[in-house]
């Protein structure tokens, strides 16, 4: 298990989480904590299981089994993995906010609109005081002159940034990351890599999936490797890139560096 042993509240927990799709097994018992204030980097190559056990974790994949705990509450789960109670699933998700690799903002609305969604419609937040927050957000993400702007009309790094200021117009207490760069041009990433540095500087807890390694060595304080479904090895980052002890993470870091 992934862990430092410290007292600090445990944000997340994740313990013997199995996940299979048919026959085929992704996950296969994978356990990780991630303490408050942690940014904790999940790396490994194409099919290891990273984006499956991330979907896991905020339950828009099905767990097989295993349990998995928000800021200390366990989700309950039935025997087949799912959750037993929705209503717990919804207050999760509440603490817990996702960013996709594919922006997954509404077209059909405008940045704002996109932004205030959730805290108004779901969260009840007065309409007034989201759209307060969402331009403040948006400010800070460097969009204050976007909210009136379609996504269509955005750079992939802009709908990024946008998508980034959506999540945290939750106010969430865990964010999570699946490959925020990964659909972007290459001279786009940076940008959306300073807002999520500027975050981990914060303080904010992250699990971040991602194929950018020097931004994992230098933002993350833990890394885990994770190889055909299984943590292969896990570590600081100074243990993970410059003593690797595993021969596969030897041969993944070769391949990517």
């Amino acid at each position: 298990m992934v862990s430092d042993g410290a007292a600090v509240p445990k944000a997340i927990m994740v313990n013997d989480l199995h996940k299979s799709f048919g026959t085929l097994e992704v996950l296969k018992g994978v356990s990780l904590v991630a303490e408050k204030g942690d940014v904790v980097a999940i790396i490994g190559g194409s099919g290891s299981g990273k984006s499956t056990m991330l979907r896991c974790i905020n339950f828009l994949e099905t767990p097989s089994s295993g349990e998995i705990s928000i800021t200390g509450e366990v989700i309950e789960m039935k025997p087949d993995g799912s959750p037993h109670n929705q209503k717990q699933i919804e207050k999760m998700r509440s603490r817990v906010a996702m960013v996709f690799q594919s922006f997954n903002l509404w077209s059909h609305r405008t940045i704002l609109e996109n932004m205030i969604e959730v805290p108004v419609h779901v969260l009840k937040v007065p309409k007034a005081e989201a759209i307060a927050k969402a331009r403040e957000l948006l400010a800070r993400v460097g969009l204050a002159d976007k909210e009136d702007s379609y996504p269509a009309f955005l750079s992939g790094g802009q709908q990024q940034r946008a998508a980034i200021a959506r999540a945290l117009a939750v106010d969430p207490e865990v964010m999570l990351f699946d490959e925020p760069t990964s659909a972007l041009d290459p001279e786009l990433v940076g940008e959306v890599l300073g807002v999520i540095r500027d975050l981990a500087a914060e303080g904010r807890t992250m699990i971040l999936v991602t194929h950018e390694m020097k931004f994992a060595r230098e933002v993350a304080n833990k890394i885990v490797y994770l190889y055909e479904g299984r943590i292969e090895e896990h570590g600081t980052p100074a243990e993970i890139f410059g003593a690797p002890k595993s021969e596969r993470l030897k041969q993944f870091l070769q391949s990517v560096t």
